[in-house]
């Protein structure tokens, strides 16, 4: 067994070399017991403490989804993976599940409904580089992904999160713990002890189809789950106590007595600030439903479009995207900053300019804040969207611009509009600056 055989834990004259080997949980102690009987006089039980930490910050889930950029409605999922070859970020040549997955997370499931982000064991950046891991994942990011940091971030992330992508390292059980659903897309026996927990856990939990549509799949599991009893109950057999009892062993080690103040870990710290800043182009579905309500879906670089998608389509495009040649046919720009930033003169200034210099674009908007957008059309209309909620207000852009090319011809723009992203309705101020008079009014005439 890795770990706890005679090889890893006893010196060549059978002696073991730690003074004390600490397991969370008896079950752990069993198997030590079986694998190397010489070691067991040195087995402690003083629990976990990253599990502990998690518990103990559980409540905080609501600031880790904002502090990740996840916008009321959505799901957040956590993609993860531990070190191995055959792991999540392995290399498992042709059976390799990550690189067909990775650009369908984020063209699959749509931009309003679902924060993507992932989560990879230390080992895999120290082994491959930060620079190589950000090369391999640059696609994905830019249509989205956020990379949570493998020291200080995962634990939060995890607290966060509504579904667990990952394969058979701790992360994954750790969320089977804490009552998250889990969806496995790698799994591999033989770098398990089969009658280890976690082994039972990878054979009892949800596969993934990497071959199947993902929404309906991760519908399914949340719809279907109920939590399993073996990670909660095997992870710790005394959760919340890992930090008395750690403290007690050591100072027990060290032959001098134990402080009487309580003993306690350090709180999981409030992770910065990482809202989604998609530049991968986005395919906007609009659809108006009979009481006005323009529904929005959004796909981030879509390799094809949903066969229940139903509506108009127009295309989307960052300012700031990878490929400029995909502005030359985007029907709408967009840029996100401050109001004031002197290097755009104003927002105004900016629209102007872009679609002076793509002739092909209805719309250019500037994004400045949660709730709020300017927004310039083509034939002149010049206006503030402003929203009840914050989320993102490009999904208000495109709504704005489906009801003006759907709208009856010369129709003034309107007061107001109600946006619907997944199960999220929005209703949106239209403030309207200047109303367009023709092609006298565009942008560079």
């Amino acid at each position: 067994m890795f770990g706890l055989g005679p090889e890893w834990i006893l010196t060549a004259e059978g002696v073991p070399i730690a003074d004390a080997m600490v397991f969370s949980h008896p079950e752990q102690i069993g198997r030590l017991a079986e694998s190397c009987p010489a070691a067991v006089p040195t087995a402690v039980l003083a629990g976990d403490p990253c599990f502990d930490r998690i518990l103990a910050a559980r409540h905080h889930r609501d600031r880790y989804r904002r502090a990740l950029g996840v916008r009321p409605g959505q799901r957040l999922v956590l993609l993860n993976s531990t070190w191995n070859p055959t792991s999540l970020f392995g290399d498992s040549g042709p059976e390799d599940v990550l690189p067909l997955l990775l650009p369908r997370l984020t063209s699959e499931l749509p931009a309003d409904e679902y924060r993507v982000a992932a989560v990879l064991h230390p080992n895999v950046w120290h082994g491959h580089g930060p620079g190589q891991i950000r090369l391999w994942l640059d696609r994905a990011r830019r249509a989205g992904l956020a990379l949570v940091d493998p020291l200080e971030g995962w634990r939060q992330a995890l607290i966060a999160a509504d579904v667990v992508l990952g394969d058979f390292g701790s992360v994954s059980y750790y969320a089977a713990a804490c009552g998250t659903p889990v969806l496995l897309g790698a799994t591999d026996p033989g770098a398990l002890g089969a009658e280890s927990p976690v082994a039972a856990f990878v054979r009892s939990a949800p596969r993934l189809d990497p071959y199947g549509a993902l929404p309906p799949q991760l519908d399914k599991l949340l719809a279907e789950h109920l939590p399993l009893d073996g990670p909660a109950t095997l992870t710790s057999s005394v959760p919340g106590r890992s930090a008395a009892l750690l403290r007690g062993l050591f100072y027990r080690m060290i032959g001098i007595t134990e402080p009487a103040a309580p003993a306690v870990l350090d709180p999981l710290p409030l992770p910065p600030y990482e809202p989604p800043l998609r530049t991968a182009p986005l395919r906007v579905l609009t659809r108006t439903t009979a009481d006005g309500t323009i529904a929005v879906l959004r796909f981030a670089e879509p390799r094809y479009e949903p066969d229940d998608a139903e509506g108009e389509s127009h295309l989307a495009v960052h300012e700031d995207t990878l490929d400029p040649g995909v502005l030359e046919s985007a029907d709408v720009i967009l840029r996100y900053g401050e109001a004031d930033d002197p290097r755009f003169g104003s927002p105004h200034a900016w629209a102007a300019e872009v679609l002076d210099r793509y002739r092909s674009a209805s719309l250019a908007v500037y994004v400045t804040g949660p709730r709020e957008c300017e927004v310039l059309h083509r034939d002149g209309l010049r206006c503030r969207l402003t929203s009840d909620t914050a989320g993102d207000p490009a999904v208000h852009a495109s709504a704005l611009l489906a009801r003006l090319h759907t709208g009856p011809a010369k129709a003034p723009a309107p007061s107001t509009l109600t946006v619907r992203t997944g199960t999220r309705l929005a209703r949106v101020r239209v403030t309207v600056a200047r109303e367009g008079t023709g092609r006298a009014a565009r942008p560079g005439r």
